[in-house]
This record gives C-alpha cells, structure tokens and sequence, in this order.
C-alpha cells in the first residue's frame, strides 16, 4: 500500500494521517518551505524544520508550529517522520516518511547548486521519491552562480557611471537574499541597495535566523524627490516582480531594470517581461541537477509533483524506473508573491505559456511524435505540450533546436547576453531608462 496518496486537499500519509505541503486547510500539516504555494494559512498544526521558523511566522502569524532540526525524527501515528535539508530557501526540507517496512521522501522543491543562505541539498536514500520538475526539460542548465553575479555586478556598475538606478526584480523570499548574499562575495558593491518592503522584511527574517546579508535599506514609503532621486543613481534596488511596471518606481528617476529568473534563460519570456537585462538564476534544479537528484536516493520508483511533468515521467520511465506523476495544486512563487504583494495573482503561466510553446514544437522536432495534448498536472501550462528528452541526462546536447525556430540563451552566460545582445536595432545601447514625470518624483 502506498504510504503517500494524492486527495483534494494535499498529499496525504495515510500512516501518519498528515498531508504535506497541503493547498486547503487540514487538521495536521508538513510543510517542506515557507513559499505560498507551499504553505498557507488555515491549518490547525504545523510540522517544518526548526531554520524555517522565522520566515513562516513572519509570513503566516501565529500557527501552531512544532519544529524539528535537520535530521531529527517524530513519530506520528504508525509513521517515523524526519526533515532533511533541500537547498532550496531558508529551511526548506525534503520530508521522509518510513512506515510499514517501506521509505518514501518529499522532496518539496530543491536545488543541487550553491547558496550561502541555506543549507545544502542533501541526499536521502529511499524507496519511492517524489520530487519536483519545475524546469524538467533538457534545455534547462544553469550557468555557475558566480558568473550571474559577476554579471549582475558589472550592470549594476555600468548605471552608476551612467548616473541611473539599477532595478533587479526577483521573488522576494529566497531569490533575493541569496543574490544579496552572492553580490556580496562578487567584490565590491558599486553602491547602496534599497529594498521594496517585501523584500526588506524577509531580509530581516533571514538575519534574525542567523544568515549574513550586505547592509540594505528599505525604500522609503514616501516618494522621493530632489536629492532623495540622486541617491539612487549608484543603488541597485531590490523589488518583486509585481513591482514591474507599477508607479512605485517613479521615485527612482532614471533606471534600468534587470529579472533574475530560470526563466531567463528562454527568450520569449525575457522579451515578454521588457526588462533590459535578463540574469539566468534558479532556485530549483535544472535538468542534469534534477536527474542527478533522482539517482542519488537510490529510489526504484519516481513520483513527480509539478512543473514539465510528463517529459520527467517518459523520461525515467525511458531510463527503466517505475516513474508516475501526482496532480498538484503547486504554482508558482511568483504567482503567490503576487497575490500575497500586490492583492492580486502575478500570473505564473507567463513563463509557462512561453515553455509550452516552445515544448510544443520541440516535441515534434526533436521525436517526430506529436505533443502530448493532456496536462498530468494543471498548475503548469507547459505541461500540456511537452518535449522528449533529445539528449542525455549528463549534459550533453546544444542548447538550440535545429529546425524548430527556438532558442534558448547559453547556459554559460545570460538571456540578455546571448543573441539579441544588449542593443537596440540602431544599435544604441538597449537599456530603456525611464525618466519621472517632471514635478512628480
């Protein structure tokens, strides 16, 4: 009998009798990471591991949460539960559950590569995995994180000798306190950085809980004006992307704005965003990482959750695994910053609708097949047509699809860099500073 079942409210341990990450309120509740898809309010008692405190009470309130440090074990019910690292933000944790002689773990969402704000990723061998596929499709491979920062850092310098503010959307719970972090160790900042509320206050959720970040200053909730506009012309400022074309970025006069985002690394997405610069950053695992993931819990059988499912399941089932796909109700963070910043959703098919189309045609490029018509899990619309994998899970492969008219920016560096390079077609430089209306900073 499986330990873990999918119900309309959640994924349900019938051994146990908690869901985990559940999307309608429930009695008793495991909660992997603090991101709104992920955790919500209305749950009569929380399970999370004891980093993640911090940001849940400062995004839920007061809930009725027992924590658990990273590798310590509760019995509830007839199951043995544990929380082990996921490197995913602040406290995210994969959940194994043992019971009836069987071990399953949930791997909420993850990440393989560096980040000096949360504890790494970390293995756990089992019998049935259930994991993400956020970016599950071969295309997805992240450039070092280093040379992300290094480039943020060089566009940063780049306005402030040009006398205009630098504005960086990102999510603001585990994007932007890992950039702040990696900015940090980059070199020398080439300013101030100022904060949009959403963001400064998970800033002070991260440092409550122990995590380093470079000093930030939160923008001021009045407009700026006079002096106030010329001090952020050296400043990178940090903002969710529901601040994205809003009046909120009046007061900062002249500006170029930049996204950080996986997505970056699919040109139609960055192009739908009008930012001038585009940074290919993830928090989640991209294609080599997701299978690399996989194959270190030594599970014979893969449960896939949400994101491009059904190219992971043919994918290992290719591979000779037991593989199937459970339909979530899992979005996206932006999707929920949205709703959670601005009042109302920021939509997360945007980079999903780019994806789909661009499966779509990878589908039948790459396998002769047609893509497949059904979704495997609604909270994705890339999942309604999706690709094979044309290439191997090591790595190798070129990122462009011959004959299907799709590129991808390369994974050695970022979407803004790669093709349409950053110049307009009369070959002025691309930035497309903004000015405030006069009189009204």
């Amino acid at each position: 009998m499986d330990l873990v079942i999918a119900r309309p409210q959640g994924l349900y341990c019938r051994a146990g009798d908690f869901y985990i990450d559940p999307w309608r309120p429930v009695a008793r509740a495991v909660i992997t990471h603090a991101h709104g898809d992920h955790a919500s309010r209305g749950h009569g008692h929380y399970l999370a591991s004891t980093p993640s405190e911090t940001v849940l009470r400062s995004r839920l309130g007061d809930i009725a949460l027992q924590t658990l440090s990273y590798g310590e074990s509760v019995k509830i019910g007839d199951a043995t539960v544990s929380l082990h690292p996921a490197g995913h933000v602040l406290g995210s944790a994969q959940v194994r559950i043992a019971a009836r002689g069987q071990v399953w773990v949930a791997s909420g969402d993850y990440k393989l590569a560096p980040d000096p704000t949360c504890t790494p990723f970390e293995p756990v061998r089992c019998d049935t995995f259930i994991t993400e596929s956020t970016f599950g499709l071969p295309l997805y491979r992240w450039p070092a994180a280093e040379t992300v920062a290094q480039d943020i850092a060089a566009w940063w310098q780049a306005n402030a000798n040009a006398g205009r503010a630098s504005v960086l959307y990102c999510y603001s719970f585990g994007k932007a306190q890992r950039l702040l972090a990696m900015l940090e160790r980059a070199g020398p900042l080439p300013g101030p950085i100022f904060c949009h509320g959403a963001v400064e206050v998970l800033n002070d959720a991260y440092r409550d809980s122990g995590v380093a970040l470079p000093e930030t200053a939160r923008v001021p909730l009045a407009a700026a004006r006079g002096a106030a506009v010329a001090a952020y012309r050296q400043a990178l400022i940090v903002a969710p992307p529901s601040a994205a074309g809003s009046t909120w970025l009046r007061r900062f006069g002249d500006y170029s704005d930049g996204f950080a985002s996986g997505w970056m690394l699919v040109r139609g997405a960055r192009r739908r965003r009008g930012v001038d610069r585009g940074f290919v950053l993830s928090d989640h695992a991209d294609w080599p990482d997701l299978n690399r993931a996989i194959g270190a819990t030594g599970a014979e059988r893969i449960i896939v959750t949400h994101g491009q499912v059904a190219p992971l399941v043919r994918w290992l089932r290719e591979q000779g695994l037991e593989a199937d796909a459970f339909r979530t109700e899992y979005g996206g963070e932006e999707e929920y910053e949205g709703k959670e910043e601005a009042g109302s959703a920021t939509s997360a098919a945007t980079p999903a609708a780019d994806d789909a189309a661009t499966a779509g045609a990878m589908e039948q490029a790459t396998t002769g097949r047609p893509a497949i018509g059904a979704a495997t899990s609604d909270d994705d619309l890339a999942t309604r047509r999706v690709p094979v994998a044309a290439r191997a899970a090591d790595g190798s492969g070129d990122e462009p699809v011959p004959g299907t008219g799709i590129e991808s920016a390369s994974a050695t560096g970022n979407a803004g860099e790669a093709g349409e390079a950053a110049t307009r077609d009369d070959g002025r430089p691309r930035g497309k500073t903004r000015r405030s209306p006069r009189g009204n900073a």
